[in-house]
């Protein structure tokens, strides 16, 4: 049983990263990029280190994705209180493009999970939460 749910939850999950980065291509984006972006406009300004953790991500991925939404014009970055921490933050224009993105996304995430009821979404959600706590 636990290797069919480990493959299913790698064949969904790759299916979806797949769906989305068709879906971002007309914003020149990746999911990668994407999650970054969210995260901050989930919870604005955090620092490198607090997007990495939250994304179960390594240091060095979030640092060279973070270095391509910069030079983009994604996300502005400052120095903390000490001069390793990095503060990074949504730019002027993500925050008027990020509400478009998240429309294109949710139209996507709703394609996906479309043979289920209300019900069994909000189960789905829950139940992944619950993994790993």
């Amino acid at each position: 049983m636990q290797n069919l749910l480990f493959h299913e939850i790698h064949q969904k999950s790759r299916l979806s990263v797949k769906e989305v980065n068709e879906a971002l291509k007309e914003f020149d984006l990746y999911s990668s990029q994407w999650s970054i972006l969210f995260c901050l406009k989930q919870f604005s300004s955090m620092t490198q280190k607090e997007i990495w953790q939250y994304l179960n991500v390594e240091a060095p991925t979030v640092t060279r994705t973070l270095t391509r939404l910069e030079e983009s014009g994604w996300v502005i970055r400052k120095e903390g209180t000490d001069k390793r921490e990095r503060i990074v933050q949504l730019s002027a224009r993500a925050e008027k493009v990020v509400p478009k993105i998240e429309k294109r996304v949710l139209e996507v995430e709703e394609n996906l999970v479309s043979s289920l009821s209300e019900d069994e979404q909000k189960l789905l959600i829950e139940l992944l939460k619950k993994i790993k706590k």
